[in-house]
């Protein structure tokens, strides 16, 4: 399970280079928002070259009802990364389309079938927001659901998405909790946006453990300076640890059980899948 993913515009060897030292769980090597459309044909190789031999390397792709996003796929796919990022999916019938074209070129250049993940932006087209449920069940490459607020601000017409507080506003707050029931319904990984700015740590520290506390189970970075923070969020406490331990063995010593009574409290079968999740978060490193 990955904690942090740090986008790096594909067209910048600098940036490439220092965020292999960033510490990032995965990188997002981005063709699309951060890459000029003139500059995208070099980027593209770029990005192939960068994949060599390299784990747990992504790619933002363009959008799938785009040439580009064809030319992208065609540049990146014979350096296997891990995985795509589709970015404006409109619904999940994008998803599948990806997913059938990843099968041809998996196919293509002798890369193991159904080894490419994919990651849906799926609240960035204002239509996609209608047809979250589709993702349930659409394709087995499909890995996580994330969000943006940017493009949908965009083409909303908003002038902002915060408030003075820098809380999501309303809209925006829906598509989070549409994306994080979206994945829970798929199955699939929750990840929470990117926090823009990148100079206010104490801000990422407080979104970042609010992601945590709502349910996601990583996050975007646009900054190698986030990613120290973003992995430290979502790494469970020891106490959180150890209260989780403590209800996965107290039903584990009592099977069948559906209510157990642990600290005078009462605790059910949703506190075990709480406790097992903490559990998982825990395997990917150590609070700093």
């Amino acid at each position: 399970m990955n904690r942090s993913f740090l986008f790096v515009p594909a067209d910048s060897e600098r940036k490439l280079q220092k965020a292999a030292d960033a510490g990032a769980d995965a990188l997002i090597l981005d063709l699309e928002d951060a890459v000029a459309a003139e500059a995208r044909p070099a980027a593209r190789q770029m990005a192939a070259d960068y994949l060599q031999g390299k784990q747990n390397i992504w790619v933002r792709i363009n959008p799938f009802d785009t040439e580009d996003a064809h030319a992208d796929l065609e540049a990146v796919m014979p350096s296997a990364p891990t995985g795509i990022v589709l970015p404006k999916p409109r619904s999940a019938a994008d998803a599948i389309a990806l997913s059938r074209r990843i099968d041809v070129l998996e196919q293509k250049h002798q890369i193991e079938a159904g080894q490419t993940r994919i990651i849906a932006l799926c609240t960035e087209r204002p239509e996609a927001l209608f047809t979250l449920s589709t993702y349930a069940g659409a394709t087995e490459r499909l890995s996580a659901l994330s969000w943006g607020a940017e493009d949908l601000s965009a083409a909303v017409g908003a002038s902002a998405n915060r408030d003075r507080d820098g809380n999501w506003l309303p809209t925006f707050e829906m598509a989070r909790s549409l994306c994080l029931l979206a994945a829970a319904a798929a199955e699939v990984t929750a990840l929470d946006t990117v926090f823009t700015d990148f100079r206010d740590h104490d801000g990422l520290l407080r979104y970042a453990a609010n992601a945590r506390r709502d349910g996601f189970s990583g996050m975007l970075a646009i900054h190698p300076a986030q990613i120290e923070a973003i992995n430290a969020a979502f790494v469970p406490s020891s106490a959180e640890v150890e209260h989780a331990q403590r209800i996965v063995e107290l039903f584990e010593a009592n099977p069948g059980a559906g209510t157990l009574g642990m600290d005078g409290k009462m605790i059910d079968r949703p506190h075990l899948i709480h406790a097992q999740r903490t559990l998982k978060l825990a395997k990917h490193g150590k609070r700093q």
